[in-house]
């Protein structure tokens, strides 16, 4: 009897030392065992920031558009909506690609498209030729699906723990500080030319080429990538299984680019008439104003939730109140340009204490394998809310500014009482 239980410890002895050397070796930032570098950090918040310098820089000048080219507000709409719904279409084909290959193969490229796709959209502005501008913004569209969804997952390879959430945090910064950024700078090179914004993009675009190639070091895949249909199936399963949170998740992050990006299109045609009358740089400056709280929050937010669930769901509901009283308010209170905007970035203060808690538990759902898929899906509906909200804004602009704002506090009310009842997560978040 005694030598049968030693004959097994020795055996379980001799599969542990196996097991344990036929691992591979960690990389230092594999699984997250790096803290990361400064170049790091830079090289991928640099991708949302141009993503998002190609669409936010364009909203101040729209007014410009719309009379130099002799255009309508709805068609100047497009120039947001096109490229957004074109992205929001290629977005998981691209999370698809980036699993079965790298993510820095798809980044790379798309990068290049996104930038080369800019220049010719500038000319098309040049030309007078609203159809060149339209088909330049579609293919920009193509370029900017391999990007900040990609570095999202990119993140979530690179990094676990403590330093994932602060970087995920960084990158909705990141995206954030773009949008604060771009409408003074749109406004800025408007004064040279209304149409310099087009031109000016690239050379951020190509900024960002040169970080990723030169300073992201991607950790090799730990697996050889299943055939699509294999994936196919296992992104079904996990669907399933989470379908109650994530497809939850995926409304809120939407809703919140949705509200963001109308209100910026609409404050951009509301500002320069009575009785604002604020034209020019000044008017870029006012529609940072609620942005820069939500960069400052989304930064705050992902250094301080780690992997907090319980502060998480705390954090999510809070910013849902916040988005839902301030949208209420602007019903009556929008006459007053102080009081407004006040309440605009109170608004998007609850977007930055919401936005870094999603991606954190969506990055965090699945393993390494399928995050390209899942953080894809989640970016590409994040690009559809983006792309309806200026029309859809416009439209009710027509209408009244009433029916603007109960749509939008009523969709956040919708939204909060869902994250309430079916977003809980567990105190620790993998």
């Amino acid at each position: 009897m005694e030598k049968t239980k030693q004959r097994k410890l020795d055996v379980t002895f001799e599969s542990t030392i196996e097991e344990t050397q036929a691992q591979p070796k960690k990389n230092k930032k594999d699984g997250g065992a790096s803290k990361g570098s400064f170049a790091e950090f830079f090289a991928i918040a640099s991708i949302p920031l141009v993503l998002v310098l190609g669409n936010s820089m364009l909203v101040p000048i729209l007014p410009d558009m719309e009379r130099e080219m002799g255009i309508s507000r709805f068609q100047s709409s497009l120039v947001i909506t096109l490229f957004s719904v074109t992205a929001g279409l290629i977005i998981p084909f691209s999370g698809y690609l980036s699993d079965r290959f790298s993510r820095k193969a798809v980044i790379i490229p798309s990068l290049i498209i996104y930038g080369a796709a800019g220049i010719l959209a500038g000319f098309g502005a040049v030309w007078h030729s609203y159809w060149v501008v339209i088909v330049s913004r579609a293919i920009q569209g193509i370029g900017a699906a391999g990007t900040a969804s990609i570095a999202m997952a990119l993140v979530g390879d690179m990094y676990n723990g403590a330093t994932e959430s602060k970087v995920l945090g960084l990158t909705e910064a990141s995206n954030g500080t773009g949008k604060v950024v771009s409408p003074i700078l749109g406004s800025l090179l408007a004064l040279i030319v209304w149409y310099a914004a087009f031109f000016a993009f690239p050379v951020f675009c190509f900024i960002s080429l040169v970080a990723v190639i030169w300073l992201i070091k991607e950790p090799a895949k730990d697996k050889k990538p299943l055939k699509f249909g294999a994936y196919a199936k296992k992104i079904g399963t996990i669907m399933k299984e989470k379908a109650r949170w994530l497809v939850t998740a995926f409304f809120s992050g939407s809703l919140a680019l949705f509200i963001l990006f109308g209100v910026l299109f609409y404050l951009s045609n509301i500002l320069e008439d009575p009785p604002y009358s604020i034209d020019g740089v000044v008017k870029g400056l006012v529609l940072a104003i609620p942005l820069l709280g939500m960069v400052v929050t989304s930064y705050i937010t992902g250094s301080v939730i780690k992997k907090n669930g319980i502060l998480m769901r705390w954090l999510m509901n809070i910013g849902l109140v916040l988005m839902t009283v301030s949208l209420a308010l602007t019903i009556f209170l929008y006459k007053n340009i102080y009081v407004f905007i006040g309440l605009l970035t109170v608004s998007s203060i609850g977007t930055g204490l919401l936005l870094p808690c999603l991606n954190t538990m969506i990055t965090g759902s699945v393993s390494k394998a399928e995050r390209g898929m899942i953080t894809s899906m989640y970016n590409s509906l994040r690009f559809l809310g983006v792309a309806f909200g200026p029309p859809l804004f416009g439209w009710m602009m027509d209408i009244s500014h009433s029916v603007v704002f109960i749509t939008v506090s009523a969709l956040s009310l919708i939204a909060l009482g869902l994250v309430f009842f079916l977003i809980k997560p567990e105190a620790k978040v993998s």
